[in-house]
């Protein structure tokens, strides 16, 4: 299937709908935000269902407790702030009283990744996912576009325990038809090939299908699959996948230490051992820059997957 977009929004406002929607449909949720209700799109929430909204201040590890604690009574709390003051500034929290007690709370994680910009390192979280993927009944979640974000908060709102749910600030082509079904869990074959698998999440599922296009003009054909939900990891779709390809890149916007690659990288080593590249920022923190120009440094772009398949490609031969 070929993928094109009319349109490109940020995922955060995918989110903010979804958000949006679940005021209406779902009396149990409620919202909790670290004075930063713009940058989370929370607004039309707040406009629908103001006395389900908590505005807590710059205070995330007391936001943390506060969501942990409407659980209680039965509310569905979707805690918001900026990814990396929902994992790195309050760890502890999420711990001891979201995960470790299986509590009911939803992290919406906004603004991941070096593609947040301008604001730099200090505000480019790369380690969230590993840090919430090794928490024992933890649910994570890292959608790629405006479509999926608003399906991925429905779905978290309908999943029973913790949810880490992320998502970015840049605008992005939207592709990914309305009406496709999310399931937790459930990767999605998006394109099917022969040579080489893809297996990407986020913002760089869109990449991934801008290096097949190139791929394809030199006769290389690749299967994509998005994987929306890092934990649980699909295996099965990928196992499928590297039975007939016989190799794999995987692409992401995270550390490789730590992300999809090495949850990958642990299932095949485990299953069916498969030569693997990683498209992923190298054990280095970012810096200041647009989205373009940092995705391009830190090699995590169209071009970046479109070397790795070649190099793998090389090194099986």
């Amino acid at each position: 299937m070929k993928y094109t977009y009319t349109e490109k929004k940020d995922t955060r406002s995918g989110f903010g709908a979804g958000l949006a929607e679940l005021a209406d449909t779902n009396p149990n949720v409620v919202a909790l935000c670290a004075d930063l209700i713009g940058s989370l799109k929370m607004e039309k929430f707040i406009e629908k269902a103001p006395e389900r909204f908590f505005q807590t201040g710059i205070a995330e590890a007391n936001m943390m407790g506060l969501a942990a604690g409407l659980t209680i009574n039965g509310k569905i709390p979707f805690a918001g702030t900026f990814a990396n003051f929902a994992t790195s500034r309050v760890y502890d929290q999420i711990r001891q009283s979201i995960a470790y007690s299986n509590k009911n709370v939803k992290i919406a994680a906004s603004h991941a990744g070096v593609t947040l910009g301008e604001d730099g390192a200090t505000h480019q979280v790369l380690e969230d996912i590993g840090m919430m993927k090794m928490l024992p009944g933890m649910t994570v979640i890292n959608p790629c576009d405006y479509n999926q974000t608003k399906a991925a908060t429905l779905a978290a709102a309908e999943h029973e325990g913790p949810v880490y749910l992320r998502f970015g600030r840049p605008v992005v082509p939207v592709f990914i038809p309305e009406d496709m079904p999310f399931e937790i869990g459930k990767g999605i074959l998006l394109q099917e090939g022969t040579d080489v698998t893809i297996v990407a999440t986020g913002h760089l599922v869109w990449e991934s299908l801008l290096a097949v296009e190139e791929l394809e003009k030199e006769g290389i054909s690749c299967e994509v699959i998005n994987i929306h939900t890092i934990k649980p990891l699909d295996e099965e779709i990928i196992l499928k996948s590297v039975e007939k390809t016989g190799k794999l890149v995987s692409a992401e916007e995270h550390n490789f230490l730590g992300g999809l690659g090495e949850s990958i990288a642990g299932m095949l080593s485990r299953r069916r051992p498969t030569p693997q590249e990683f498209v992923a920022v190298h054990d280095t923190f970012g810096e200041s820059g647009t989205p373009a120009q940092l995705m391009k440094k830190y090699e995590i772009d169209a071009e970046a997957v479109v070397k790795a398949v070649k190099k793998i490609i090389e090194r099986t031969k």
